[in-house]
């Protein structure tokens, strides 16, 4: 029996936007004409350093490809480090990757992708070489949103700035942070406001240090929180930026989970203060904010 041949949307995926969504759709509208839905990714770190410097990435990798899975591709990811692939010229990648490694009898991809090594090859070369290698291709339109065209740069300037309603926008979903509670100083549990302690990834990019209204799965029940990124002087996390989060009518012991903490609205630049009671007293007011902020949780 001949193996299916497989529906392919190539892509970095950094994010996973409306536009990216729009290119995930277009593999996985092919299922109905007998094609399996896949998606060729790569690894996002050495990629943005090459191309943005010390820019940073939106999502980590494993953060991206749970994502993916979530969006209809578990088991369907060919995810490769860009390594393995950034030697390859556009022949090499189209034959070695497209048609040895997933039999594609269909790509799609955005108008802006490049492959091939130095990024020497786009769109164009993709037509040709599906006519060579007997594949459709389909370039996914830019997706526009409120006048705006919605791309990975945009929702880093968002983040930078502390936008995180418009970068929600983009994003189809919250801007989430998913990862393990480590210990801390515990401190907040001193002043009554005791929080779980999250550490961004080394090179990821971080969101505009200060005070978030935010919300927290446990257990798939929803609590309304508050979350302060920026870094944090009385531990030495070497230099990485830290999510602490309140999580309001919630105790319990979270150490070593690995929690949702969904970004919600922007309610404060970070500050310092002179005293233990300013700082209670600002948390308080912070805390009133929240409540009145109108969350919806996806």
């Amino acid at each position: 029996m001949e193996k299916r041949k497989s529906a392919v949307a190539l892509g970095l995926f950094d994010g996973i936007h409306l536009g990216h969504r729009a290119v995930l759709k277009l593999a996985l509208e092919q299922e109905k004409n007998g094609l399996i839905p896949y998606v060729f990714t790569f690894n996002p770190t050495m990629v943005l350093k090459k191309s943005k410097g010390e820019y940073g990435y939106i999502y980590t990798h494993l953060d991206k490809l749970n994502i993916l899975c979530r969006l209809g591709f578990l088991g369907h990811i060919y995810s490769v480090s860009f390594q393995e692939v950034c030697g390859l010229s556009g022949e090499e990648f189209v034959k070695n990757i497209l048609i040895d490694k997933l039999n594609t009898g269909f790509v799609c991809c955005g108008n802006d992708f490049r492959f091939g090594k130095n990024a020497s090859c786009g769109v164009s070369e993709l037509y040709a070489f599906g006519r060579k290698y007997g594949f459709d291709v389909c370039i996914a339109d830019d997706v526009v949103y409120e006048g705006e065209t919605v791309s990975s740069t945009a929702i880093r300037n968002m983040l930078q700035n502390g936008d995180v309603v418009r970068a929600w926008q983009f994003l189809g979903e919250p801007y989430a942070i998913n990862r393990t509670v480590i210990h801390g100083a515990e401190l907040g549990r001193t002043i009554g406001f005791p929080t779980i302690n999250q550490l961004f990834s080394k090179g990821q990019l971080v969101l505009k240090y200060g005070v978030y209204a935010s919300d927290v799965c446990i257990d798939g029940a929803w609590y309304r929180a508050m979350t302060n990124i920026g870094m944090k002087p009385t531990v030495n996390y070497n230099g990485i930026p830290l999510a602490e989060t309140h999580i309001i009518d919630f105790s319990g012991d979270l150490y070593g989970r690995n929690i949702q903490v969904n970004i919600r609205e922007f309610i404060r630049p970070e500050q310092k203060f002179d005293s233990v009671g300013e700082l209670q007293r600002q948390i308080a007011e912070d805390m009133e904010d929240i409540q009145h902020i109108n969350i919806k949780n996806s």
